[in-house]
Formats: C-alpha cells, sequence, structure tokens
C-alpha cells in the first residue's frame, strides 16, 4: 500500500472473493484494462489488481461450497499504525474481532471486524503496533 494511500484514504483495500482464480483474473483484467499479478502467502494463492498510489484491491477464492464468506466482499479500513487499539476499541464499542490481527505477507496486517450493527469488514495496518 502506498504512504499516499494509508495517509490519507480510509477506504484502503477490497478482497473480492471468486470461486475461480484463473477466470477472475482474465476478468478483472479484460474489464478494468489493468493488470493482475498472482502471488500466495502462507499456503493461499490470490490475486492482486494492479494500482499505483490508489486504493488497491485482489481476487482471494472463495471457502469450500462457493458461497461467499460474510457479504461476499471484505471491505479493509484504514487504522495505519494503531491495530491494535483498534481491536480493542471494537469490544469496547460493541462489535467484535473475528479474526485477530495478523500479517497478510508484505502487505502489511489485518484484522476481521464485526460492527456494532453486524457488518463484517476488515481492519488494516502497515504495521502489527
Amino acid at each position: 500500500m502506498s504512504d499516499y494511500n494509508s495517509e490519507k484514504n480510509r477506504f484502503v483495500w477490497v478482497d473480492i472473493q471468486v470461486n475461480d482464480l484463473d477466470r477472475a483474473c482474465a476478468f478483472y483484467a479484460g474489464v478494468l484494462g489493468c493488470g493482475v499479478t498472482k502471488e500466495s502467502f502462507d499456503g493461499l494463492a490470490f490475486a492482486i489488481l494492479d494500482h499505483e498510489d490508489g486504493n488497491g484491491g485482489c481476487l482471494v477464492p472463495r471457502a469450500e461450497g462457493g458461497k461467499p464468506v460474510g457479504n461476499g466482499i471484505t471491505v479493509y479500513l484504514n487504522v495505519d499504525g494503531r491495530i491494535k487499539e483498534a481491536c480493542k476499541l471494537v469490544e469496547e464499542l460493541g462489535g467484535k474481532v473475528t479474526m485477530a490481527a495478523h500479517a497478510i505477507g508484505p502487505h502489511g496486517f489485518r484484522a476481521l471486524i464485526e460492527d456494532s450493527e453486524g457488518n463484517a469488514f476488515a481492519l488494516h495496518s502497515n504495521t502489527d503496533a
């Protein structure tokens, strides 16, 4: 994620769940007119939609059964440099941390959250602080 994105934007990333990673790569590359780069981390294959300074996203294989997890698309909200504090506040303010902060390879750290209204999203930080 670019410095501009982590300093200036609240919405910083999106995961789009897909059934067939290769087919989805071809679809999004063609429709968006951008490169799509396949990567893997910790045994999970995914594909990143090329972006420079702006907000980015990736294609992520769905869980077994091909059904969306949560809302199908996971939006990442920026809490750069304060993910531990933000997760603590989630619980204090009536939400749930459904997956504690964890590394997502060279792309920083995320925590999966359910807000006080039942909406699922992720918190993102470049550091685990």
